[in-house]
């Protein structure tokens, strides 16, 4: 079946047919492919990028990164120093795929958990790039998005030139958002002290993540930044966010067939408590 991208005539929904991707093997069946040896990871490294097997974009580019050859770690228990490596590899893959004919807008993200459907724990994310803005960012962008500068009782931390603080409009119950507190428009222009900061935030941030409900959390992750037209946006702000659909141990938050008809959210979980208790676990 040929792939297919439509779009809803009434509500602009974007949707990607990809139905070849039905064969994808769910589980390795051969160990773990992104293990050093394995399919995926032949020689040793630190960390790695590389094309996706099963792309889900027609137009576009789809590439995995592996954060680390230790199968158990993540970003939670990964040193700072080797956070870096990680967003050094980001930085270098957003320079290369904006290269790209397809690479006008590039998205970082990770999903993390059986709960989020990932299928191979080893610690990994993911890097897409769109050959067009997608909805979502275009609306950020559109309105200039930037961080609140006084989040309250819903600051998570400050740390190194970055602020973490719980969404006052979550519609996950864990709902962080994460920000340089200086405009930067992407992860290409951040500099050295900037990567090192973010380093040591995400290291923060995860290791709170962690113990919030006393066992790995489920989560998605994605950076939000500029498009490779970036003159365009001469207010793009980048910042990453990260949430999860837990409101308590293994106990999820379902969306209810009220809030897809209507886009509008019930979520039982209040942002500054989610806060207060992140900033007990970073200290």
């Amino acid at each position: 079946m040929a792939r297919r991208t439509r779009v809803d005539p009434h509500l602009g929904t974007v949707v990607h047919i990809v139905a070849d991707r039905q064969g994808r093997p769910n589980l390795p069946i051969d160990g773990c492919p992104f293990c050093v040896g394995g399919l995926e990871a032949p020689e040793p490294y630190e960390v790695r990028a590389f094309k996706n097997r099963w792309p889900a974009l027609e137009g576009g580019a789809c590439e995995v990164v592996l954060y680390s050859p230790d199968h158990e770690s993540t970003l939670a228990t990964l040193p700072v120093e080797h956070i870096g490596r990680i967003i050094d590899l980001w930085c270098e893959r957003t320079v290369a795929l904006r290269g790209l004919p397809g690479g006008e807008h590039v998205v970082v993200f990770e999903n993390r958990g059986a709960e989020i459907g990932a299928t191979i724990t080893h610690p990994h994310g993911q890097i897409y790039a769109f050959d067009h803005v997608p909805d979502r960012p275009g609306r950020m962008l559109r309105a200039s998005w930037a961080p609140e500068p006084d989040p309250g009782d819903r600051l998570v931390t400050t740390i190194s030139g970055w602020r973490a603080w719980c969404d006052a409009v979550p519609v996950f119950p864990v709902s962080v958002r994460l920000a340089p507190i200086e405009r930067v428009p992407d992860l290409p222009a951040l500099g050295p002290a900037a990567q090192t900061g973010l380093a040591r935030a995400l290291s923060g941030i995860f290791g709170a993540l962690e113990q919030l409900f006393g066992e790995p959390l489920p989560y998605m992750m994605w950076v939000n930044q500029s498009p490779r037209t970036s003159s365009q946006w001469p207010d793009a702000w980048m910042n990453i966010e990260i949430v999860s659909p837990w409101r308590a141990p293994r106990l999820p938050r379902h969306i209810a067939g009220v809030e897809v008809a209507t886009g509008e959210y019930f979520v039982p979980v209040d942002p500054a408590d989610i806060a207060a208790r992140l900033r007990a676990l970073i200290g």
